[in-house]
């Protein structure tokens, strides 16, 4: 459903715009145009009116969730989109490319980042001592 509203709050990381309910909605700054936008207040500024689209309503929250972006934009590389996602590995193989040496271990015995182990960084800080015992 597409609704009209008015600009109430630039930010960030998005616009507030108030739909006629209750609650303003926010329209993320990844969702104000087709294009990419770093800083909403070049596309938008308080009192304009914009055409959105409800994206999902949290009513536990009390959060609305908004998009300007057209319905049939097509997906450019680089959006984050899940479409232009690439392959995706499977479980416990990590994403790293063909021929690397798979996944990182996390921290454990032998790793030099462990500060239980007495070998990383953590281990000649008396802070991080104190709280270890």
């Amino acid at each position: 459903m597409e609704l009209e509203g008015v600009v109430t709050n630039v930010t960030a990381f998005g616009a507030f715009v108030d739909v006629g309910v209750h609650q303003d909605g926010l329209v993320h700054v990844s969702q104000l145009a087709d294009r990419f936008v770093k800083d909403p207040s070049d596309v938008v500024k308080v009192g304009d009116k914009l055409k959105v689209r409800v994206l999902e309503v949290d009513l536990q929250r009390h959060r609305i969730a908004l998009t300007a972006r057209r319905e049939n934009a097509p997906a450019r590389a680089g959006t984050g989109s899940p479409q232009q996602a690439g392959p995706v590995a499977p479980p416990g193989q990590g994403n790293r490319p063909q021929g690397g040496q798979g996944p990182r271990p996390t921290a454990g015995p032998g790793r030099r980042d462990n500060p239980r182990d007495g070998k990383g960084p953590l281990s000649h800080n008396p802070f991080a001592d104190r709280f270890r015992r």
